[in-house]
């Protein structure tokens, strides 16, 4: 999709009523709601972090949006792939957006003046981590160039947005729980790489947005 036409149909977001939970739910994990429910009193004590969902122009003007693959690390997020972001740290002024904003700079070297929040999105709880995720929208009007953090992140990757849009990239991928039963979850295969948990379910409510606007 050329850039200036996504440009356009994004100025019409604010219009656009959140899907949430009725996106979100395509891509739940059979055994979230289990967590969820062990989790109810941790969940009153839960860690915060924002991630970017951030939209930019390629070289030839066609509009993509970056994800990472993390780094292999002793963790509950190893070697998965997610939006660039990150926790609430005190200089972020108690604000998620900064926090976001920040780390995309961090992660993937976005300078944080080039970088326009336009909408929020719908909060995910994330049980292994007891966090409580904010996504946003946002966009950037230049070609990025990226420079990943080396401890944290693997690759950079970047997706064409007609991509996220193929209905036909929704797949299934046997994990194993955190009580050791092995499960089929819903998917989206982007790029070559496996999306499923948290970031699957933000990419659902976007996706159901931006089809909304065309």
């Amino acid at each position: 999709m050329n850039y200036d036409d996504f440009l356009k149909s994004i100025s019409k977001i604010e219009n656009i009523p959140l899907p949430a939970e009725a996106s979100q739910f395509k891509m739940v994990p059979p055994f979230r709601r289990e967590l969820i429910k062990k989790q109810q009193d941790a969940m009153k004590n839960a860690k915060e972090a924002g991630v970017l969902a951030l939209f930019y122009p390629d070289i030839h003007n066609q509009t993509k949006f970056v994800l990472i693959l993390r780094k292999t690390y002793k963790g509950v997020h190893s070697a998965q792939v997610g939006f660039p972001g990150g926790k609430l740290e005190e200089s972020d002024n108690s604000s998620l957006k900064n926090a976001a904003i920040r780390e995309t700079f961090e992660e993937v070297g976005v300078p944080t003046q080039s970088i326009e929040v336009i909408k929020d999105l719908t909060q995910v709880y994330i049980p292994p981590s007891n966090f409580k995720v904010q996504p946003y929208i946002a966009i950037t009007r230049e070609t990025p160039t990226f420079v990943k953090e080396e401890k944290e992140v693997e690759h950079i990757i970047e997706v064409d947005l007609p991509h996220l849009l193929d209905d036909e990239i929704v797949i299934t991928k046997t994990v194993k729980t955190s009580y050791g039963v092995e499960v089929e979850v819903p998917a989206f295969k982007l790029n070559g790489y496996v999306v499923w948990g948290a970031t699957a379910m933000m990419l659902s409510e976007i996706k159901d947005i931006l089809k909304a606007l065309t």
